[in-house]
């Protein structure tokens, strides 16, 4: 009778569970498809943006233009650090490919920190630029600018967002295959961001200066 009373014990634990302890065999496959389509999407969500700041760039309606604005010094820091957080990334992903479970953690909160000090000097600029009274309402320009800069910025917050959860989700259970999954796909989103801001940084803010 008490074995029986264990039998269906344990089958009513294993029916309240509501994750699945092992994923099928193909999901690694299928996730990174779907996420590469994903940054497809994005890809092309970017595209409209730069395309909309091509067509509007010069439209200052008598105010400040980007030679006027732009600190060119500024924002090559603030470059750098989102091209350090690349580095550091990269840095965790050979750490989790040696099963280095303390590595991986420590290398993803100093990208967390750099990318941390990407968002506070966009919104410092963005703040002065304001206070300046070049807010996104005073020309088509500073509309399709805070735009284009603002979505990458939002990128970047979710980015952080992710990476924390993922911290976590590392520090309790290790360096299984999921959280390996997880961690790839974040790797590519990262990257991603960099390159959108390279072109961000090279169409919108030097040819904006030099113009």
């Amino acid at each position: 009778m008490a074995n029986a009373t264990s039998t269906v014990a344990a089958t009513q634990a294993e029916d309240l569970k509501f994750y699945v302890a092992e994923e099928d065999g193909h999901a690694e496959g299928g996730t990174l498809l779907g996420f590469w389509i994903y940054l497809m999407s994005d890809c092309l969500i970017f595209a409209v943006l730069f395309a909309c700041y091509g067509v509007y760039g010069r439209s200052y309606a008598a105010g400040p233009t980007p030679a006027d604005l732009f600190d060119l010094p500024l924002v090559a820091i603030n470059t750098a650090m989102l091209l350090f957080s690349s580095i550091t990334y990269g840095f965790a992903m050979l750490a989790m490919e040696k099963e280095n479970n303390a590595g991986t953690l420590g290398w993803l909160a100093v990208t967390g920190l750099f990318g941390l000090a990407f968002l506070g000097l966009e919104l410092y600029e963005f703040a002065h630029l304001i206070h300046e009274g070049a807010g996104p309402q005073r020309s088509a320009f500073l509309s399709a600018f805070f735009t284009l800069v603002g979505t990458h910025g939002l990128h970047v917050t979710f980015g952080i967002v992710w990476l924390v959860v993922l911290m976590l989700q590392v520090a309790q259970r290790g360096l299984h295959p999921e959280n390996r999954r997880r961690l790839m796909c974040l790797s590519l989103f990262w990257h991603f961001l960099d390159v959108i801001w390279i072109g961000v940084f090279s169409f919108v803010y030097l040819l904006g200066v030099l113009q």
